[in-house]
């Protein structure tokens, strides 16, 4: 009898950034398909999303994968429900109205590979600082790319997994990296990243790197932060065919400026300052080819004929992209085309 390892994932309830957890379940026989995962349970009160006295939260499997590195394994990302089956506070999935997956998107991932030991990121001295940063962006070489060994590890089990992984590269800073993810769905690109930002922190472990999600790691330094830049599309946007849909697309942003910071993740003042490829976060701003604007306007969408996709620069390399992608699609659905 064939036993299958089925790695249960969800968000936990910790704020104000959630954090990932997991638990495998042994099926005999199992199909490797979604509709064949079973509902299950765990202790709420552990995660910080139950009681004691009532601590039973339910995992919804929404989405499946092969898991690389294990035999017969499988990666199960799931929504978590309270026991009477309604979506639990902290299930940002939950939230997303996206049901005939018109919005697609994808997301810049961007994180540092972190040295336990001495506290700070790949490459840089136990004391001090290395080299300014400019010589690390899209790098090869020892000195200048740091980590290189994780990251490559990481791109092959993502790909083996199945996850569509667009592209990788080293970032502004050092240690600095980032992968990019696309799909053609809301909560389909948000279970892939979380799978994959799984996957990366079991990478982490067999080398003995941590991962930081930190926005802004390095503190008040002029060094870059992190971010998750959300590029996002819907049918308006693919077949506009003109400027003035653009226009009044990203005008509708203007208006939900808190709305927005509210969901793109902790402590992201610290990362948008205004310096450093980014717009101040109370202000708003758009612009073509623009990176220090709130929302890009890539070149590409703009030769195309005004048809593509738009890129919202703000959100940071911590923030739950379920969220994100909610915000995004209901500030896009005021917009009056």
């Amino acid at each position: 009898m064939a036993k299958a390892k089925l790695e249960y994932i969800w968000l936990d309830g910790y704020k104000p950034t959630q954090s990932l957890r997991s638990k495998t379940k042994i099926e005999n026989n199992f199909s490797g398909k979604l509709e064949d995962c079973d509902m299950w349970s765990f202790d709420g009160s552990s995660t910080e999303q139950a009681p004691g006295g009532s601590s039973d939260c339910l995992l919804k499997p929404v989405f499946i994968c092969p898991d690389p590195a294990r035999k017969e394994g499988y990666l199960v990302m799931c929504e978590v429900l309270n026991s009477d089956g309604t979506p639990h506070e902290t299930n940002g999935r939950a939230t997303i109205e996206d049901d005939d997956n018109d919005f697609w998107f994808g997301f810049e991932q961007e994180y540092f590979l972190w040295n336990t030991e001495t506290n700070k990121p790949l490459g840089f001295p136990s004391n001090g600082y290395p080299a300014p940063q400019g010589q690390y962006y899209c790098s090869v070489g020892a000195q200048n790319a740091f980590g290189r060994e994780i990251v490559e590890d990481h791109l092959d089990i993502c790909l083996e997994a199945g996850l569509n992984v667009e592209g990788i590269n080293a970032e502004v800073a050092a240690g600095q990296w980032e992968f990019q993810i696309f799909a053609k769905g809301a909560k389909e690109a948000g279970d892939q990243i979380w799978i994959a930002r799984y996957l990366l922190e079991r990478s982490g472990e067999k080398y003995g790197v941590s991962i930081n999600w930190h926005c802004k790691p390095l503190g008040n330094t002029d060094w870059n932060g992190s971010g998750m830049h959300a590029n996002f599309s819907n049918t308006a946007l693919r077949t506009a065919g003109k400027k003035e849909t653009y226009d009044i697309i990203c005008q509708a942003f203007a208006p939900y400026v808190k709305e927005h910071i509210e969901v793109y993740g902790a402590d992201n003042h610290l990362r948008l300052t205004g310096k450093h490829e980014t717009q101040a976060i109370d202000q708003f701003s758009y612009g073509v080819s623009d990176r220090g604007a709130s929302i890009r306007i890539p070149i590409a969408a703009v030769e195309k004929g005004w048809k593509g996709w738009l890129e919202d620069r703000r959100p940071n390399s911590a923030a739950d992209p379920y969220k994100v992608a909610a915000r995004i699609i209901k500030t896009v659905k005021t917009a009056k085309i």
